[in-house]
């Protein structure tokens, strides 16, 4: 019998949440949903946001969200770390504060129950990191392990901050670098040469809660959070709900060394060459900008980093108070340039100047 560990994301076909289905299998199908009549139904499906608003009173409303996916990394309990971090992060997304959690589990029948208990004890850990206690769930049996969390939040129903809210001459503020996919990608299939996946691993499980405590101090006219879709997918997400275009500066955009590395070297998750595909039809790409940049900037991130567009007037306030309170990145990394139908302009240089 071999004594080497499992690898968790040898068991799964796709890793994290380049496992999810692209934007262009899931517009069209909430486009064919009936449409939600019930008016304390304040965010529902019809702007494609991070999560559900639900006001039960005139000082409160549940934020509602659920996020489950295929191992991203090989070790049971960061997976569960991971997976919790990214399920919690749709409610900072909200401008809400998570309240409790029940677990989603797809577990196959010959793999050793210790492991799911070590996914089990990652989740519980994050989940006590953002005081949302974890107190039920639902099991079932799987080809592939499967894990995540449905998490209902508290907001106030008047301080929801949703992605439809961006306005013309707002600035665009990103709280973690991207290239989380193509690193773990990497890792997946032996190619992680510079050993990244640790210091993706710590980018994935830190919580979007201090940039969400920061952010909602200031006003925020929209908030998402970066993640399957990859930034310019969530970007195009706020634009079209808000119907405004935007511009992003690629060169103040923060990404992970390894993953420029390694996306020259043509290693990138299937879900993010899905979003490149997608986004074709929405972004203007810069005549220079090479297929890897593209690729960079749709990678499918896992519990990548909050994407706030506030007023120009307060960006600079805002990204220096995320720094103090320690975020991964307060990068301004474009604009909104006027009304629109959602389009996204890709630009060279920084953008900063004169701003």
């Amino acid at each position: 019998m071999s004594t080497e560990p499992i690898r968790l994301t040898k068991l799964a076909k796709r890793a994290g949440c380049a496992a999810k289905h692209p934007p262009g299998f899931l517009l069209p199908l909430l486009g064919m949903l009936p449409p939600v009549t019930d008016p304390n139904v304040l965010v529902g499906s019809s702007t494609a946001d991070d999560a559900a608003i639900y006001r039960m009173s005139a000082d409160l409303a549940l934020v509602l969200t659920t996020d489950f996916f295929t191992p991203i990394v090989d070790g049971p309990r960061d997976f569960g770390r991971v997976a919790a971090a990214n399920a919690l992060s749709d409610v900072y997304a909200m401008g809400g504060k998570p309240l409790s959690a029940l677990s989603i589990v797809g577990f196959p029948e010959n793999l050793p129950v210790a492991i799911l208990g070590e996914i089990l004890a990652g989740a519980a850990e994050i989940a006590a990191e953002a005081g949302c206690p974890i107190i039920g769930g639902h099991t079932i049996k799987s080809e592939e392990p499967i894990f995540g969390l449905a998490v209902v939040g508290t907001v106030h129903p008047d301080r929801v901050l949703s992605n439809a809210g961006a306005k013309p001459g707002d600035l665009l503020i990103l709280t973690k670098p991207l290239g989380l996919g193509i690193i773990s990608t990497a890792a997946k299939n032996g190619l992680d040469s510079k050993g990244a996946i640790a210091e993706a691993i710590r980018v994935m499980t830190t919580l979007n809660r201090s940039a969400a405590e920061v952010l909602t101090q200031f006003d925020v006219h929209a908030l998402t959070d970066v993640t399957g879709f990859g930034l310019l997918g969530h970007l195009r997400n706020v634009t079209a709900a808000s119907s405004v275009t935007a511009e992003v500066w690629a060169d103040a955009v923060p990404i992970m060394d390894a993953a420029r590395e390694y996306v020259a070297a043509s290693i990138a998750p299937g879900g993010t060459r899905a979003n490149l595909k997608f986004l074709d039809e929405w972004v203007d790409w810069d005549a220079d900008t090479s297929l890897e940049l593209k690729l960079l900037l749709c990678d499918a991130q896992t519990s990548g980093g909050l994407l706030a567009s506030v007023p120009a007037a307060q960006a600079h306030e805002v990204a220096k108070a995320l720094t103090a309170a320690g975020t991964l990145a307060a990068a301004i990394v474009g604009r909104i340039v006027g009304p629109g139908a959602g389009r996204i302009n890709i630009v060279p240089g920084s953008g900063l100047a004169g701003v």
